[in-house]
């Protein structure tokens, strides 16, 4: 049997996890990934550390023709390499997988088609739309468009689309979406027949247009009509009113700024999406491992030898178990050591190594962690470990001394400025300038420091008086605020959660 080499995977229609279980695994087994310009850049982030990423999309910077991939793949697989060839919405409709796999064939190389839910199934799904309902009609019928400057309609029997009773379902842009209209007009399709339009299908920007037919004429023609879409005509757009939910969201249309280093920001750009928000993750700030590891994995040995270890953070949590578990000891070594976490995130990565915390604050920041440990027992004396960052704060090392507690800081890892509009992090300058942000959301006072350092101290206070401010908690909103940088929404729990909530609550609360 030929062993497998390249895999022709469907994506999807945009949203990064509609992609299939089967489809993620062979993404992240690969060691090329040739993917169309369409796949959405969080799925790319799924290869393998060290993969190869190659965009060869039709509006890629340098796009290469269907010969040429095909070609690509073959060398790429020739090399011994895996090859993932990621498509937008399914391989084999309108995908020209087909083609590719054929040429797989002929050539010996071992190939498998990983199937993806087509752009027109997922689009009308998220629209609201049951492309075949009782009623309806008994037909689906997908016809293909196209994205080119082409102004033709494709070349189809045109009066017997017009008379099939059932839904209609094209993706075109946005020159071929008039002569496809006017062509079923022409054709006898009725005018007064539902219709809609979808953008962007799948994805947190999705807009959807509905009307007859003859409405949908005419909005394509206008002047500022110039996006492809996906066109749905049939009976059952009128159900649309009733089972529409994606853009029912109470964050829906909502475009939210994630400062959160990339490795943590997963959990609120997924609850933001969740709710129907469009997340813009803009990493100010990157977690890098210490200059020295001297210091920590010194700590890590004399662990034992602690009273009281106090994680800040849930990267000091990982830093510091990284290397406890890379050296000669392990979890035994803190039998009888009592462990402190600032917050329920915290507790829950030290939950993950199979640790219960011995106390956290009933209010998340420094000044309650020491109250809190002062209110445990004496501290005279007793040995505390901070493996924390290097920007830390100093009060909680120094409140600890003053109650007579021995304090070890050690720099568990650093934080990184990041710089916008380089690499995959957005200008988020020009994003606040020109107004294409709701919300600005900071999950910690270094965010802060990062954002303020990078768009510069006047620029980020003029540009956030029209932008609210979102805060985790009061530490975070009293570090913007030394920037004159006002905070419009504060959890009254400092959580990832609870700061969500809070956004959905500022909004509920502008529509009453």
């Amino acid at each position: 049997m030929t062993r497998v080499q390249v895999y022709l995977i469907g994506t999807g229609p945009g949203a990064p996890d509609l992609i299939t279980a089967r489809g993620l695994a062979c993404l992240r087994a690969a060691d090329v990934v040739l993917h169309d310009h369409l796949v959405h850049p969080r799925l790319l982030r799924q290869a393998r550390p060290g993969a190869e990423l190659i965009d060869v999309g039709i509006t890629a910077p340098q796009p290469l023709d269907q010969d040429a991939i095909a070609f690509l793949v073959i060398e790429k697989a020739r090399e011994g390499k895996v090859v993932a060839r990621l498509k937008w919405g399914d391989p084999f409709v309108f995908g020209m997988a087909g083609e590719e796999a054929l040429f797989l064939h002929e050539q010996g190389i071992g190939f498998e088609i990983v199937p993806g839910v087509p752009a027109g199934i997922g689009a009308a799904a998220y629209a609201g739309i049951p492309l075949s309902h009782p009623g309806g009609g008994d037909t689906v019928t997908l016809i293909r468009g196209h994205e080119d400057d082409g102004r033709q309609p494709p070349a189809v029997d045109w009066s017997s689309l017009a008379r099939l009773d059932g839904s209609l379902v094209c993706y075109a842009g946005p020159h071929q979406l008039p002569a496809m209209i006017d062509a079923l007009l022409r054709h006898g399709r009725p005018a007064g027949e539902t219709a809609a339009l979808v953008y962007n299908g799948t994805a947190p920007g999705q807009q959807t247009v509905e009307g007859t037919l003859a409405d949908i004429a005419e909005a394509v023609k206008q002047p500022g009509h110039h996006r492809a879409a996906m066109l749905i005509v049939g009976r059952v757009v009128g159900l649309r009113a009733h089972a529409r939910w994606f853009d029912e969201r109470p964050l829906f249309g909502r475009r939210i700024a994630v400062t959160r280093p990339r490795e943590q920001a997963a959990e609120l750009v997924d609850r933001l999406e969740s709710l129907g928000a469009e997340t813009i993750e803009v990493p100010l700030i990157r977690i890098e491992p210490p200059d020295d590891y001297g210091p920590l994995d010194e700590a890590c040995r004399q662990a034992g030898s602690f009273g009281w270890i106090v994680f800040t953070s849930a990267n000091g949590v990982d830093a510091f178990f990284e290397r406890l578990l890379a050296g000669p000891g392990d979890t035994r070594d803190l039998k009888g050591v009592r462990l402190c976490a600032i917050g329920p995130a915290t507790a829950e990565r030290l939950g993950r190594f199979g640790l219960k915390v011995d106390l956290m604050p009933t209010e998340y920041r420094a000044e309650a962690v020491v109250e809190a440990l002062a209110a445990a027992g004496p501290l005279d004396g007793v040995r505390v470990l901070l493996p924390r960052a290097d920007i830390a704060r100093e009060l909680l090392a120094t409140e600890l001394r003053r109650l007579g507690a021995d304090v070890t800081e050690v720099k568990a890892y650093r934080t990184v400025a990041l710089e916008p509009g380089t690499g995959d992090v957005p200008d988020v300058y020009r994003m606040l300038l020109d107004r294409q942000i709701d919300v600005v959301t900071f999950t910690s006072a270094s965010t802060v420091r990062s954002f303020v350092k990078t768009i510069g101290a006047e620029p980020a206070a003029d540009l956030l008086q029209t932008t609210l401010v979102a805060a985790i908690g009061p530490v975070t909103a009293d570090a913007a605020a030394q920037y004159n940088i006002r905070t419009a929404i504060m959890p009254a729990d400092y959580t990832v959660p609870a700061l969500v909530d809070a956004i959905v609550a500022h909004y509920a609360a502008d529509r009453r």
